[in-house]
């Protein structure tokens, strides 16, 4: 049997914390459910739903959302909190931005979020590929507006830019968590050089929405979100979502404590008084939670107002 998470083998076993009776999915069976899957399993596609074990797959799927992740199922990276499998990648598949482009119209889908695992294997991180699904995608579906949860392209100098020239209409870079935590929780990241890239990306192109994730319970102070919501705001970033960190096994970060849906209500508020144009925060919100539906709101907010 393939390990996981080889590089967690000899980490110390850290107890999950009971879930508290908020941090519950919805289970979803239907019709629409098993339709998304048969399209992913067809098109032998990879969905961050699956790889990051998330727990809002069976409402999103029967909602015909999913969440793609190319460049495979193997990160190069080993992030303590991530359950996606990390290891050695395979090469690339030159067929997969005509799948994802396939698949998109197939789910008939008028917002579409694409992520990727890390590929600091590659010269340029993966940024031409992104640039070669961006650009399929929209050729195939252009009424479709695209979101892409990128890696951080650390130590691959101007090579984000390469994602930017395919024009993505939301550029979303999770930051994760508090400075303080990153060299235990994200500890091949740098906080400023994700800060800086979600920066410059809006200096490159300011038509581009910027959007970063973060997750909360890892041990983080109140203090520390707020700092995070302020430093996001000085780079200018336009989205933010918050949600619980969930332990995927006793091998990974261990969870400090779960957050009430009060306290999830209460870090909203206060980050949309910071100037935030769209904020996501409950125990189960995820980078592309709702994604279609709140950009969806945001754009015919927008049109109305004109």
């Amino acid at each position: 049997m393939t390990i996981r998470h080889p590089e967690k083998q000899n980490k110390p076993i850290n107890p999950i914390k009971k879930k508290p009776d908020w941090i519950r999915s919805k289970l979803t069976n239907s019709k629409e459910f098993f339709f998304t899957k048969t399209i992913v399993n067809k098109n032998n596609l990879v969905t961050v739903c699956q790889e990051a074990n998330c727990p809002n797959i069976t409402e999103c799927w029967s909602k015909r959302h999913a969440t793609f992740m190319i460049m495979g199922d193997t990160c190069t990276r080993a992030c303590a909190f991530c359950d996606v499998k990390t290891g050695k990648p395979q090469k690339l598949d030159d067929f997969e931005p005509v799948k994802i482009a396939q698949a998109v119209k197939k789910l008939n889908l008028k917002h579409v979020v694409i992520t990727s695992v890390d590929r600091d294997d590659l010269n340029d991180g993966g940024s031409n590929h992104f640039y070669e699904v961006i650009t399929q995608t929209k050729k195939t579906n252009p009424n479709t507006t695209i979101e892409v949860l990128t890696p951080d392209f650390l130590r691959k100098g101007d090579a984000y830019k390469k994602v930017l020239e395919a024009n993505p209409d939301v550029f979303n870079h999770n930051i994760e968590t508090v400075p303080s935590l990153y060299l235990k929780v994200r500890p091949g990241s740098r906080y400023f050089s994700s800060l800086e890239l979600l920066k410059n990306t809006k200096k490159m192109n300011n038509k581009i929405f910027t959007k970063s994730g973060l997750m909360v319970g890892l041990g983080e102070t109140r203090d520390e979100i707020l700092q995070v919501m302020d430093d996001l705001r000085s780079a200018d970033v336009d989205f933010l979502t918050i949600g619980q960190y969930l332990q995927p096994s006793v091998k990974h970060f261990p969870l400090d404590r779960y957050y009430s849906p009060k306290e999830f209500d209460d870090l909203g508020i206060i980050a949309k008084t910071k100037g935030f144009l769209l904020v996501s925060s409950s125990p189960l919100t995820r980078s592309s939670y709702h994604a279609d539906e709140d950009f969806s709101k945001l754009k015919h907010s927008r049109i109305n107002s004109h």
